[in-house]
């Protein structure tokens, strides 16, 4: 049975959200999975983000990124802090599954555009530790499951918590995994969209807090996950990927990627050493220019339309809204979940929460 999302809990959540209150709200974002789940070990999966979908995959996006703390992996960050630009399908899935992920996506363009993958290719793929519950040494995920990630990619409503990459994470020692929410933006007579999505795997127990409540110490009961001290209370890592369709510059960019830690804050991380941080964020206006092909012809100008830098401010207030309310809905969404070794993570105990908070 499909849980209740934040929202729908009656959670006091602010700003008002797209139709799917998802990143797949911003015009051509699609969002596809390959969840994994075998035997009593295998816990994992692959989530692919299309910012502009399966048709026009190949089309530039402003781009930004930022890290929140390096213990993690968002491979062609170099590419994007060297041209503030983004193509191709961007993949999350487990730590050491990055480089099958990163020859998944490789696979995919050259069936899909050879022309496109005869050039280079320098694929997005971020990871968090999926360890606690899934044999993560094994080979399990596979060229093929990024590719067939990728191919599931479709608009509209969004599934969360145990799919997709977050099929074997966890949050605040709850099991956590793959949320989205979104804001809409009111720019003179425009609306634009901000959409967030988080791959859910950090925070200690004691820090969760729910809309201003700090509910960890009164939830502690129930934690195996850190009462066997198996790996640091906190440690695991979070991937957002933020998206807009408001034109914006690709530094302005990195400044949205900036402010999702102040959403993460709302929950109650504090950043953990041994979580890795790390965020996206891209725009879809202004399709066509940053190119990648080769020069050819005759030498010519871009043009980029973006929001002043002074007006920036409602779209920060999207992001660290719309990342707060995807780590709740990552946490609402995820049931008990059983793991190698009989490892177990237990689900957020709604009814509890909602006690606490006063809204049962």
């Amino acid at each position: 049975m499909t849980r209740a999302r934040a929202r729908e809990l009656g959670l006091p959540l602010p700003g008002r959200t797209g139709p799917d209150n998802a990143i797949t709200d911003v015009p051509g974002v699609e969002v596809g999975y390959t969840t994994l789940v075998e035997g009593e070990a295998v816990r994992t999966g692959v989530t692919a983000i299309l910012p502009r979908g399966r048709g026009d995959f190949d089309v530039p996006c402003a781009a930004g990124w930022f890290s929140l703390n390096g213990n993690g992996e968002m491979t062609g960050t170099s590419w994007l802090s060297e041209t503030g630009s983004l193509r191709l399908p961007v993949l999350i899935t487990n730590t050491h599954a990055v480089g099958t992920c990163h020859r998944g996506v490789i696979d995919w363009v050259a069936r899909e555009k050879p022309a496109v993958a005869d050039q280079w290719l320098l694929p997005v793929v971020a990871e968090t530790w999926d360890g606690y519950l899934n044999d993560i040494n094994g080979p399990h995920v596979r060229p093929e499951h990024a590719m067939a990630a990728i191919d599931a990619a479709r608009p509209g409503p969004v599934a969360e918590g145990s799919v997709g990459g977050g099929t074997g994470m966890n949050c605040y020692a709850f099991k956590g995994g793959s949320g989205t929410s979104s804001r809409l933006v009111e720019y003179g007579p425009d609306t634009y969209t901000v959409g967030a999505f988080v791959q859910a795997n950090f925070g200690s127990r004691k820090e969760l807090t729910v809309c201003g409540v700090p509910v960890g110490q009164a939830l502690a009961d129930d934690n195996p996950m850190e009462d066997g001290r198996r790996t640091p209370a906190g440690s695991g890592s979070v991937i957002a990927v933020i998206a807009t369709d408001a034109p914006l510059l690709p530094l302005q960019c990195t400044a949205l990627a900036r402010r999702v830690p102040l959403g993460l804050a709302r929950t109650g991380t504090t950043g953990s050493h041994f979580s890795g941080d790390i965020f996206l964020a891209f725009s879809t206006g202004n399709p066509g220019a940053l190119t990648a092909d080769f020069p050819d012809g005759e030498p010519g100008y871009e043009q980029l339309r973006f929001v002043p830098w002074s007006r920036m401010d409602d779209f920060f207030e999207a992001v660290v809204q719309a990342v707060e309310e995807a780590v709740l809905n990552a946490l609402c969404a995820a049931d008990t979940m059983i793991g190698r070794g009989g490892r177990r993570s237990p689900g957020l105990p709604v009814s509890r929460l909602l006690d606490l908070l006063g809204r049962s």
